[in-house]
Formats: structure tokens, sequence, C-alpha cells
């Protein structure tokens, strides 16, 4: 399994990125974020990227109808630079912050220091529901009441359409926008290019929900990735967000840039915690690589029932049982898939098969006894003990 460097974010990306006594580059300014990505989209023609240095994020300006900005930074210079590209500040219509750390958000307060914003009260500012108090309560003092997103919506910001995905984990408020014509996400810091970021626990973060968010980024047709530190990712962003979450799954198994595990082993690991979509990555990783392994295919075949994804998890079995067609688990995880999909009487082979084997296996035992009992044959299943005990315990005896 991959390892990723940890960094917080909220630190400068002078403490982050040079040693002591080094002296940090110029600022290269404002950048077009097209010629970055190499992508002709009428989405970035006129949309630019401001580096974050010392204690500020990056800065995402997206042009057309409008400008939107995407996290203001915490930095004054940010607007009248804008000013340097032609453009007002009066001009910004909509600012969006992918989550509420100061490095991110605070810039909204400096923005609202020029008149054309402040006294006009059109300007949106845009973050999640979750985010901080404080700095929502310092908004609708100064006269702009927050627009409050749960994830899932679609915003139109500067005349194109942008997806919110809810991307909890490194704090509770993050949020990731995803524009799906050119596969381009802008993902605060929970996804950044060689690093993960770090869990604030005080603004609500989890790994476990650092994880979820990651899954469902992965759900998208990742191209690019426009981060809240570092550079843009051409054409590789999906790799990045891969990278992020194989990370994340490391440090939920606790495990160090100095310590080794197989794809399988953590796969094994995470199914224990819990985490079945995790294990079940692993398992697709091995089965990248060497599509033939047994134990990969089983293992995917239980987390599969146990996701209750049974018509993936029968394929699985199916393949792992051409290799050994005797395996009582592989046979009880085929009857369980069956039993999953409905095809009662189709399981029934394949549980008997298993306990002709090993007799005493209360799970095939209790399999067994569901195929019986919803394909009509009660009386059967209630002969077996395993069968009867379980129903008892989980609904009570008949007559009770």
């Amino acid at each position: 399994m991959m390892n990723a460097q940890e960094i917080d974010p909220r630190k400068s990306s002078g403490e982050n990125g040079f040693l002591a006594g080094e002296e940090e580059p110029p600022h290269p300014g404002w950048l077009s974020i097209g010629e970055i990505l190499k992508e002709p989209h009428a989405v970035f023609a006129n949309s630019r990227f401001l580096i974050g240095y010392h204690h500020s994020s990056n800065v995402y300006l997206l042009g057309g109808d409008y400008l939107t900005l995407v996290d203001p930074g915490n930095d004054y210079t940010v607007f009248s630079d804008i000013e340097k590209l032609g453009y007002a500040v009066s001009d910004i219509g909509k600012v969006v912050l992918t989550h509420g750390h100061r490095d991110h958000c605070m810039g909204v307060f400096e923005l609202l220091r020029y008149a054309g914003p402040r006294e006009s009260k059109r300007l949106e500012i845009i973050m999640h529901a979750a985010g901080p108090e404080e700095f929502k309560r310092l908004a609708v003092q100064s006269g702009f009441t927050p627009t409050e997103l749960r994830g899932g919506e679609t915003l139109e910001l500067s005349g194109f359409p942008w997806e919110v995905i809810h991307t909890p984990g490194h704090t509770m408020d993050g949020i990731g926008l995803y524009h799906e014509e050119t596969g381009t996400v802008i993902s605060g810091d929970a996804i950044l290019p060689d690093a993960v970021a770090e869990v604030d626990k005080t603004a609500g973060g989890s790994l476990e929900h650092y994880l979820f968010a990651l899954r469902q980024v992965l759900q998208k047709n990742i191209v690019h990735l426009l981060p809240g530190h570092g550079v843009p990712v051409a054409f590789t962003g999906r790799r990045t967000v891969e990278q992020t979450y194989e990370s994340v799954m490391m440090k939920v198994l606790g495990i160090g840039p100095e310590d080794k595990m197989t794809w399988m082993e953590g796969a094994r690991r995470l199914a224990g915690k819990g985490f079945l979509a995790e294990s079940l990555y692993c398992c697709g990783v091995e089965l990248a690589v060497r599509p033939e392994n047994f134990q990969a295919l089983q293992l995917k075949g239980f987390t599969l029932n146990d996701m209750g994804r049974c018509e993936e998890a029968l394929e699985a079995f199916e393949l792992a049982l051409e290799q050994q067609n005797h395996d009582i688990y592989g046979l009880t995880g085929k009857g369980r898939a069956l039993l999953g999909l409905g095809r009662y009487a189709e399981s029934l082979p394949c549980l008997d098969k298993a306990l002709e084997m090993e007799p005493d296996m209360r799970e095939a035992q209790v399999f067994k006894g569901m195929a019986l009992y919803f394909s009509g044959r009660r009386e059967e299943a209630m002969h077996i003990e395993a069968f009867k005990s379980e129903l008892e315990a989980r609904f009570g005896k008949p007559g009770k």
C-alpha cells in the first residue's frame, strides 16, 4: 500500500515547503487555469489560479458571466491583483468556501472592505451548513447571510454548472466542486497532491468521514484536480484522489511510512474493522495485478455479500470455485449470494455440498434453513436447529 506525507495545510506553504533559511522563489501571480490544465473548455477560458503562500490557500477565480472566487484565501493582495487582471472587485458575484479554515475563508472580510460589494449587497457567500458559526455571525454582521449547502446541489458559477460534493474528514464542512464536462474537481484540502491534510478534530474532522468523502469523489470521472494547496494536477487527477484514499486507509490501520503491508493484508484488516468499501478497493487493486488470486476473489465475494451486492459476489465466488471447487467457504458464500438474489433452490446444492464436508458449519446451516424457509419448505427449515435458534433469537418463539 502506498504512503503519502501528512501536512497541516493551515500552515504557510513556506513552512511546509521550504527548508530553514531557504529563500522562497518569486510568486508567479495569477496564472491561466486553461493553460495549466491544457483544457480548452470555455469554463476555463477566462479563469485564473493564484497559488497560496504565507498563510493563504490557493485562490481560484472563475471567469464568465461574472466572477466567482473559490476560497478567497487570507491575503489582502488577492483583490488588488484582480484589478491588475483588468477586472473590478465589483465584478465578483459569488464566493465559495471549500471549508472554514482561516487560510481559505478570511479573505471574505478583506473583500467586504471594498465599497462595491459592501454597498451593493449583491455578493453571495456560499459555504457548507456545518461551517464555523463565528464566521457566519461575522458575515451576517457585515450584511451578508451565507448560502448554506448540504452537498449534492448544482451551483451556477459564472454561467457554468458545478456539482457540490460534501467532503468531510479534514473538517466536517468540507466541500468539493465538480465540473462534469471537463472532469475537474476543486478539492479544497480534502485532496492535495503528494500529501494528506491533517484531520482537524476541533472542526469535526475524522478519518472515517474522510474515507466517505473520498469514496464520493471517486464515483466521479476525475481528470483534473484543483487543490487547496500545491499546484493543479492535469489529466492524472483521479490517481491523486486514489493516492489520498490509500493513504487515509493506512492511517485508519495505524500504518506508518516505514511499515510494509500487502494489499491483501490491508483488505483483511479493513474488513475486520468494518470498512467494507475500502476492503473491496484493496481486493480490486490486488486482482488488477493477479486476476486469479483465490484469496482476493474469496474475500471480495464475502465483502460484496456483506454490502448486499449479491450479483457481484456470485461472480467472484464462481471465479474462486473454478480454482478450488470444494472450498467450503466459497460454497457457503455462493449459497448466500444466491439466497440474497432470491434464487433459493439454486442456493441449496451449494450449501448441501459445504455441509457434506463440514456438517457442523453453523453459517451454512443457517443459510440452508433460510433457503428452505423462503422457498416454502418451512417444516424442513425448522428441523435445522441452528436456523431455528437464529430465528427465535431475532423474532422470538412462535406465539409470544
